[in-house]
């Protein structure tokens, strides 16, 4: 089959993250399956307009907020190109409304329902709160068009939100994310050290996560570790900060890592904590257990599905710093919980595959377009 995705950032985009990582890896086992796939997608500086990555073909045109969404239109209705058999519609957010124009079957690839992820947006105020209410109140609006439209998701509690929003549970297919591992040799910190990782924004809960070790450095020793992308203005903030709470010794801003230092710093680490408000998933959580790092995590959407309650790590009861701080301290404090905790989140680590996880895309994908 000719397949055709939709999707607002690709591989190689500077601000790509693990949606991106999971589109990509699935259509890497349609490839090897013997279909051919296209990716329409944003363009960044310096990037290529058309490459082949992995044997996915890449079409780069305009930018990541809306501007690809109406290039892909353009491109779609007005462009020579070949005839699709299945067209993959990604949702960041905003999908990009192939109902309208598409005739061909459909998929629709969805990680997360944004919902209060809205309010969080890093934009000046005003314009941060007017995006937000018309992001909240619009996003139900959205799904209307989708109405007939099969959904792929990676998480039970994404499509608890879809059904919620009005979609048929027949049309939901959950196929669980796999997970790309990084062989370590190294030990844990000899002082314990506490690692936030992901982009380093509101909606991942980084303010949360500097009060939760704010809180942690008046109980004993400890490091804490930031590891992950931002905006060189959110960093100033988040450093001023810092500075106020009196903690500019015991935190390490990392910056953004490379998939082999990332799981070193994570084996290093004794805990990642996870306050991120809302995710398709969580699969920094599964990356953290392969290398005997247990997850305290917010009783978010999507953290739910990644991490497994008083196995893997702990979800809190109430999403607060303070609640995280206890947590991490009932970990450490007793051994035994601590090392049990270890043991299952290896154990946990070991159920998530591309293997697995492409093989059930697939079987959507064949008997969508047959």
């Amino acid at each position: 089959m000719n397949i055709l995705i939709l999707g607002w950032r690709g591989p190689k985009h500077p601000n790509a993250g693990g949606a991106e990582q999971v589109v990509h890896e699935h259509a890497k086992g349609w490839v090897e399956a013997g279909h051919k796939v296209t990716l329409f997608t944003s363009s960044y500086p310096k990037a290529k307009s058309e490459e082949v990555v992995d044997g996915i073909n890449i079409i780069r045109k305009s930018i990541q907020y809306w501007g690809v969404h109406f290039a892909a239109f353009h491109w779609y209705i007005f462009k020579k190109h070949p005839d699709f058999d299945l067209v993959i519609d990604q949702f960041h957010g905003i999908p990009f409304f192939t109902p309208l124009y598409v005739k061909t079957k459909k998929i629709a690839l969805i990680q997360e329902v944004a919902k209060e992820v809205w309010f969080v947006n890093q934009l000046p105020w005003p314009i941060n709160h007017i995006i937000g209410v018309i992001g909240y109140l619009g996003e139900p609006l959205i799904f209307q068009f989708y109405k007939k439209s099969l959904f792929m998701t990676g998480s039970n509690s994404a499509k608890l939100d879809l059904i919620k929003y009005g979609i048929s549970k027949e049309k939901i297919t959950v196929v669980p994310h796999g997970v790309l591992l990084e062989k370590v040799n190294v030990k844990k910190e000899k002082v314990n050290t506490i690692i936030f990782l992901g982009a380093v924004s509101k909606d991942k809960g980084v303010e949360d996560a500097l009060k939760c070790f704010s809180i942690l450095s008046k109980t004993g020793k400890y490091k804490f570790w930031i590891v992950g992308k931002t905006s060189l203005k959110y960093k100033k903030e988040l450093e001023q900060r810092v500075k106020k709470l009196g903690l500019t010794e015991e935190i390490k801003f990392w910056g953004f890592v490379d998939e082999p230092k990332k799981f070193e710093l994570l084996a290093r680490s004794h805990i990642l904590i996870n306050p991120s408000i809302r995710e398709g998933w969580g699969l920094v959580n599964i990356e953290a257990n392969s290398v005997k790092t247990p997850v305290v995590a917010y009783n978010s959407a999507g953290l739910v599905d990644s991490v497994k309650d008083n196995s893997s790590g702990i979800i809190v009861k109430t999403n607060s710093p303070e609640d995280l701080a206890e947590a991490v301290q009932r970990i450490l404090k007793k051994g035994n919980m601590y090392s049990f905790l270890q043991r299952g989140a290896v154990e946990w680590s070991k159920k998530f595959n591309w293997e697995k996880s492409r093989k059930l895309s697939l079987d959507l994908v064949n008997d969508t377009a047959n």
